[in-house]
């Protein structure tokens, strides 16, 4: 069993996961002068970002989610666009399209792509199932290729690229859920929950009188394409690996290592997809804490955001009351992480 962490390369690459976490620290006292609470969602909403992943939050209205994000666009030196889904959103009101234009000297006509609001750092995709599955599936498709394919021409989109999409939990009138397919583009479902009663205290006070500050920027897009490289860099020893591997295939219902509550109440799990999200989360939030080591900590600590949306409970696990979270719950409860793990034989036939 190999638990211990792995040593950086070079003083250098040590230097670089210091400076990584010192920098987080100053971001979360950045943003802690318009952000009351929150500080799981803003962690998790950085661990996609150095992880190069995209996130879908859910929350009821008037949580802060827009100012949250346009307040980590700020603090970042990112570029910042936010697009309203509606009914009547067509793809091209987000990629971009091509418009006839007239040259005032020559007279000449030509077509010019003019871009969407996809082209920023950070996209907010606001009520992203109040909008058609054509142009959800136009978004998606921007955010699995990083590219927008428009009149014959390709355009890649900045980098880094982060998409951060919300939907409405209460809301279920003239919406169009996202499939499951598309739920599986997202790195991670990130829950936005009430303030506690002494934080919603603060923001009271704090926006009534004023006492809100002014966000300044503490990292640069070049920082976090750096952080991003020392993230996919980062080894990952066996046993974290294969905690990881061993929790992902215990979701799938009629698999050799999925539990009896997951056969009795789950429909389907997690896909490849899962572990890979797994593994690359708990890497970025190893570094954000000033580690080059992932531990079954982190695989822990990021395994509800990383596999709820890749969970489906069936009909008798919703009448039961169970969610995905609660399968998660019972599955870190059910596979030990201090067992030991090894490579899967392959199967010969």
């Amino acid at each position: 069993m190999n638990d211990t962490p792995s040593t950086p390369e070079s003083s250098d690459e040590a230097a670089a996961v210091q400076q990584w976490a010192d920098k987080f620290n100053n971001l979360r006292d950045e943003l802690k002068k318009v952000i009351v609470g929150q500080d799981d969602v803003i962690e998790q909403i950085l661990i996609a970002m150095v992880a190069r992943g995209h996130a879908l939050l859910e929350g009821v209205p008037g949580l802060a989610k827009t100012l949250m994000v346009h307040s980590i666009a700020n603090a970042l030196s990112l570029s910042f666009h936010r697009i309203q889904f509606t009914p009547d959103l067509m793809p091209s009101d987000i990629t971009g399209t091509d418009v006839l234009q007239e040259d005032p000297v020559t007279k000449e006509r030509s077509y010019n792509f003019v871009k969407g609001p996809i082209f920023a750092n950070m996209v907010l995709g606001d009520e992203i199932n109040r909008t058609p599955p054509k142009t959800q599936a136009s978004m998606l498709e921007s955010m699995q290729e990083r590219m927008v394919s428009a009149g014959g021409n390709t355009y890649e989109l900045p980098k880094p690229f982060f998409v951060l999409a919300t939907q409405n939990p209460l809301e279920q009138e003239g919406t169009y859920p996202l499939p499951e397919a598309q739920l599986d583009r997202f790195l991670l479902f990130i829950k936005v929950g009430y303030p506690t009663a002494s934080e919603e205290w603060d923001i009271a006070r704090k926006v009534t009188s004023g006492e809100l500050g002014d966000i300044s920027p503490v990292v640069s897009a070049e920082d976090i394409i750096s952080a991003q490289k020392l993230v996919q860099s980062m080894p990952i020893c066996d046993q974290v690996l294969g905690y990881a591997h061993a929790l992902v295939r215990a979701t799938r219902p009629g698999e050799p290592e999925a539990p009896e509550f997951v056969n009795q109440w789950v429909s389907w799990g997690a896909g490849p997809r899962g572990v890979l999200s797994l593994i690359s989360c708990a890497k970025s939030r190893a570094l954000l804490n000033g580690r080059y080591h992932a531990s079954v900590e982190d695989v822990q600590a990021i395994m509800a955001p990383a596999l709820a949306h890749r969970i489906a409970p069936n009909y008798s696990g919703m009448a039961s009351g169970i969610t995905s979270h609660r399968i998660i719950e019972m599955l870190l409860e059910e596979i030990a992480s201090d067992q030991a793990f090894e490579p899967p034989q392959a199967v010969t036939v």
